[in-house]
């Protein structure tokens, strides 16, 4: 299926990409319709962005169905971004909403964080953002109507990607009614990278002031929780681990729970995660530039946290083990939800069962480091004693 499309839609594509600042500038005026909202004052961001698609448009592996995706994406993200600022605009006291002792689940992908935020969010007084909220922020007392179009318009986009990718729902399910990761709302990270190489975007973003971006992502919680009854939020992206001060300063009595797993089996299983989005997405690529490229960012990110959380009162930080937590999840969780000043219920653990019952909890796909152009003693190198530590938490 994937074949003929992308030659149906190559030519259109490369007319997009050979233009792309006019591009993005309809792109501008189609959110700008779709949110009732202006990008007026929003200059900079823009800019920004007008940056991330002209990256974008220079990979020349590109597909069409990939760039299709993308555009269509940041367009979204546009429109969503239009529609806080009205809404804000409209109602200046949404910035007066307090975001009251966040949890913020962090941990190098697949290290079962997905587990942990489902788990954490279920109790009553606790709150998730959901995948259609990230995609398409409102007040709380939206029309019913308009909300079960954005759901209808989340779970078309979601089944779109699971029939192209059929394996991904037993990696990575997409769920429209369930939390979802705060990438999905954060103008800017490395999740642009996960179906691109983009060296350029690469370099900007070791350089860049996240700031901006949590600020933002604190307006979309506070338009979220207008209007509705105040609960504790859990939020959970593996992109935090680089960013926990930045994080702090916006969120600053957030605590934070940290899954860590052996790095060794952590790149395999990324990788491959990564080479479904990779091959979708591109006409050739290759799986050792996927290893070396996350092998050098996933190091990065887990050695950024761990400078930055040597500085961090200790009860801020909830440190938890993938392999305990995953072969003895009614054991551990109690624990873990006592360090965040949660009480364990019947009723949580009710939903644990059914959680661990879903697809993509189980993880099942196969995987190898030599595919990746990866073994044993580069990870070790590249992530110095973080083995160790991990293997003494066992």
């Amino acid at each position: 299926m994937v074949g003929p499309i992308n030659s149906l839609m190559q030519s259109s594509s490369a007319r997009q990409r050979s233009d792309v600042d006019a591009l993005f500038d309809k792109t501008v005026r189609q959110a700008e319709a779709a949110s009732g909202g202006t990008a007026a004052g929003d200059e900079a961001f823009l800019e920004e962005y007008r940056f991330l698609m002209r990256q974008v448009a220079r990979v020349q592996t590109a597909s069409a169905l990939g760039w299709m995706g993308i555009v269509g994406d940041i367009r979204g993200r546009l429109t969503n971004r239009f529609r806080v600022r009205r809404l804000i605009a409209e109602h200046p006291e949404i910035l007066d909403e307090p975001i009251e002792k966040p949890i913020l689940v962090t941990g190098m992908p697949r290290t079962a964080t997905t587990l942990a935020h489902k788990i954490l969010a279920w109790p009553e007084e606790n709150r998730a953002p959901l995948m259609w909220e990230l995609q398409a922020t409102d007040r709380a007392d939206v029309d019913e109507k308009v909300r079960r179009h954005r759901i209808k318009v989340a779970t078309r986009a979601a089944n779109f990607g699971h029939v192209f990718s059929p394996v991904l729902p037993q990696i990575h399910a997409m769920e429209p009614l369930s939390p979802e990761e705060c990438v999905f709302a954060l103008p800017h990270g490395r999740n642009w990278l996960v179906c691109f190489r983009m060296p350029g975007y690469r370099d900007w973003l070791d350089g860049r002031d996240f700031l901006p971006d949590y600020e933002y992502y604190k307006q979309v919680l506070q338009v979220l929780q207008f209007g509705a009854p105040r609960r504790r939020w859990v939020l959970k992206s593996p992109y935090h681990i680089e960013h926990l001060d930045t994080l702090l300063k916006v969120f600053p009595d957030a605590k934070i729970m940290w899954t860590h797993r052996d790095p060794n089996t952590v790149m395999g299983s990324w990788c491959s995660l990564m080479e479904t989005g990779v091959a979708l997405c591109n006409r050739t690529y290759d799986p050792h530039v996927i290893g070396k490229d996350w092998l050098e960012m996933l190091a990065r990110m887990v050695n950024t946290g761990r400078d930055v959380r040597t500085r961090l009162p200790r009860e801020r930080v909830v440190d938890v083990s993938y392999h305990q937590l995953t072969a003895n999840p009614y054991d551990e969780l109690p624990g873990i939800f006592k360090r965040l000043d949660m009480e364990w219920t019947a009723r949580d653990e009710g939903n644990l069962e059914t959680v661990l019952a879903r697809p993509g909890m189980k993880r099942g796909h196969e995987y190898s480091l030599g595919h990746y152009g990866l073994d044993p003693d580069m990870i070790d190198e590249a992530f110095g004693d973080y083995a160790r530590m991990v293997h003494s938490m066992r």
